[in-house]
């Protein structure tokens, strides 16, 4: 294992600390009287009569069984039959019930009313694959679809309760056999579609899936992926008797004629239409897992008036989407993010975009011609996706009419201020306002986001997500503000996962266990003077040198100002004085080569960022950083890595398998 050996240093930023000077951007966007008049969050208050932003957060994490009814009528969501209770408190906070005694089925919201409304013709989904195919769908059409696809999983013995696992790309069928599943009181589980068969077996294998719905292959830059072969060995590990298979890619694939169907087989004849099952509101719809540093992957169970009601309220009240806009979200139907879309976008009548391939693939500009071509009018991606497409240059952007964007999303890990100026300048052509959002896939969506009823600054949030009684706390779980503590949230939501399946005693050792009534989530936050909220990393990749903490976000942005760094990663290594010592991973645009000189100023350059004492040890230059699919960097797999720890964990989900190797060997 590494160790490294240098003087001592002091200063830097604890939990407890005051403010890091680096937060102290100025006020990059005002609210306009546009964004103000068609702003859905201050309707809501104007129905209630409420006239400050501070007052509803207050009032909806005092009394949240007046928010979320008053949410439900908001957004029109129709129940089958009405609750008895708003909320149940009899388990205690850990395991709070939900519209208790009412009947509800998200398919009924996201699908069934549209079709047989005004919405019936208007387009519910556009897909687009990397080949450049596209494929439309009305609400009338995806309606008629998933109801095929309904009576299919039904002839393949698939009823209320059972487990689906869901192993395809970013595709129709995936959106299709999710709500199909939903709609028949099934319970799917979201697999990325890059992961191998030991990461798809231990999904399916906790969860009990009946059947899983895989695809012969994809495309990505171009390169065939076979998934059937995955997924054949995955289901024989797991012991899932069937498997329904898309043909995608066109690519010959061994065939089990006992557990093997086609999709185009089983769904192609079926009637088009299928009466939704009324479910109780609090059960099950999804299980959808998160990877942890050891042990098997956890996974969040989800229910049918919680994680899609959640995610429509924060669509409506942080995004102001709405009937007539095009959402699109850069994701996997695997990670948190593509459930999101489908249950919160559909059920608020907007159209959803999906993307299967690489953002930057044939040619940088790719995500920038989806949006010209498809008229997007929300866009989501992540800080790292924005750095990436960043080296591309500017002459990639403004190629495109990008005049149809309304806002622009961002979630996944915490902001540097150059790539988020980067992102609000060059796309959203400085009038887009950037809603960051930041939560989680137990939260089912946001603890904390942005409104256009209030100004923004660089990386910051604006608002918690209204209907989240969200805090920050020191060692102690005192409330703190101008200083570096915990993520903690002090009341229920609907949205919050209903435990880990098949294991209740992890699930609250996780959340709950660290303070009394309190789900701490994981994450260094930071209220500033002027009420703006900051995500500084995970509490677990925080830095600590000489007993102080510095979060790896803030130590990035120091060294991606200089001009010779497009990415970054910072961790903390062992050191026999100081405890931890800060070591760099730096990724160089073109035209820059490493040396000893370049390695220098980069450290030259946190030092007057950040101070001499927290200059990194070590910069180290490699050529990619190891990061999921969506783009987010593995923190702990690079300090794993580099320290010489064996066991790294799932490192199933990884895009970009070399990466680590290379990190193993830098010098």
């Amino acid at each position: 294992m590494r160790e490294l050996h240098s003087s001592s240093v002091t200063g830097g930023v604890s939990a407890g600390s005051e403010e890091p000077a680096a937060l102290a951007e100025p006020i990059a966007w005002q609210p306009t009287p546009e964004y103000i008049a068609r702003s859905r969050l201050r309707r809501f208050m104007h129905r209630h009569g409420i006239s400050d932003l501070d007052a509803l957060i207050d009032r909806a994490a005092a009394d949240p069984a007046w928010f979320w009814p008053a949410v439900i009528a908001d957004l029109g969501l129709e129940f089958y039959r009405p609750w008895q209770q708003v909320l149940d408190l009899s388990r205690g906070l850990p395991w709070a019930r939900w519209f208790v005694g009412a009947q509800y089925n998200y398919v009924h919201n996201a699908l069934d009313k549209h079709a047989a409304g005004p919405q019936r013709d208007a387009t519910a989904l556009i897909w687009e694959g990397e080949d450049g195919t596209v494929r439309r769908y009305s609400f009338h059409e995806l309606w008629q679809e998933t109801n095929r696809a309904a009576h299919a999983l039904r002839s393949l013995g698939v009823g209320r309760g059972d487990r689906v696992g869901i192993y395809l790309p970013m595709i129709p069928e995936a959106i299709i056999a999710s709500l199909a599943c939903s709609k028949i009181g099934a319970i799917f589980t979201p697999i990325f579609s890059g992961f191998g068969a030991p990461a798809v077996a231990s999904r399916l294998q906790d969860a009990g899936a009946l059947l899983l719905i895989t695809a012969d292959g994809y495309y990505r830059r171009g390169r065939l992926v076979e998934m059937k072969p995955v997924a054949d060995a995955a289901a024989a590990q797991a012991g899932v008797a069937r498997k329904l298979v898309v043909s995608h890619a066109g690519n010959a694939v061994p065939w089990e004629v006992k557990r093997d169907v086609w999709w185009d087989e089983a769904v192609s004849g079926q009637p088009g239409l299928y009466e939704t099952e009324r479910m109780d509101a609090e059960d099950p719809y999804m299980i959808i897992y998160t990877s942890g540093t050891t042990g098997r992957p956890k996974g969040a169970l989800h229910v049918h008036a919680g994680f899609p009601l959640k995610a429509a309220q924060d669509l409506a009240h942080c995004f102001d989407l709405d009937q007539g806009d095009t959402l699109f979200w850069l994701t996997d139907m695997g990670w948190m993010m593509g459930p999101w879309a489908v249950a919160g976008g559909l059920s608020l009548g907007a159209t959803l975009v999906a993307y299967d391939g690489a953002p930057d693939y044939p040619q940088p500009d790719r995500l920038w011609s989806l949006v010209e071509r498809h008229r997007i009018t929300v866009l989501g991606i992540s800080p790292t996706a924005v750095r990436a497409l960043m080296r591309a240059g500017d002459e990639w952007v403004e190629r495109h009419d990008l005049s149809s964007l309304r806002l622009l999303g961002s979630t996944g890990e915490p902001w540097n201020p150059a790539p988020w100026r980067w992102y609000f300048e060059k796309i959203g052509r400085g009038r887009c306002p950037i809603i960051n959002y930041s939560g989680g896939t137990e939260i089912s969506g946001g603890i904390l986001g942005c409104t256009v009823l209030r100004p923004l600054k660089p990386c910051a949030f604006n608002l918690p997500v209204p209907g989240m009684h969200v805090d920050v706390v020191d060692e102690e779980g005192r409330s703190v503000r101008g200083r570096v503590g915990e993520l903690v949230l002090r009341g229920p939501w609907p949205g919050m996962t209903r435990g880990f399946w098949n294991d209740p005693q992890r699930y609250l050792e996780t959340y709950w266990s660290r303070f009394p009534n309190m789900w701490v989530h994981g994450d260094w936050a930071l209220v500033d003077r002027d009420g703006f909220w900051y995500i500084l990393g995970r509490s677990d990749d925080t830095i600590k040198v000489a007993g102080k903490r510095i979060g790896p976000a803030e130590v990035e942005s120091a060294v991606v100002a200089h001009p010779a760094v497009s990415e970054a990663a910072a961790i903390g290594a062992p050191h026999p004085v100081k405890g931890e010592a800060i070591v760099v991973f730096a990724v160089l645009k073109p035209g820059w080569l490493p040396g000893e000189a370049l390695r220098e100023e980069i450290k030259q350059c946190v030092a007057e960022h950040l101070g001499k004492p927290l200059a990194p040890d070590e910069v180290k230059f490699v050529r990619d950083l190891p990061r999921t699919r969506n783009a987010k960097i593995l923190r702990r797999v690079i300090r794993g890595a580099y320290l010489g720890v064996g066991d790294l964990g799932d490192l199933s989900a990884l895009e970009n398998p070399a990466a680590v190797e290379e990190i193993r060997r830098a010098q």
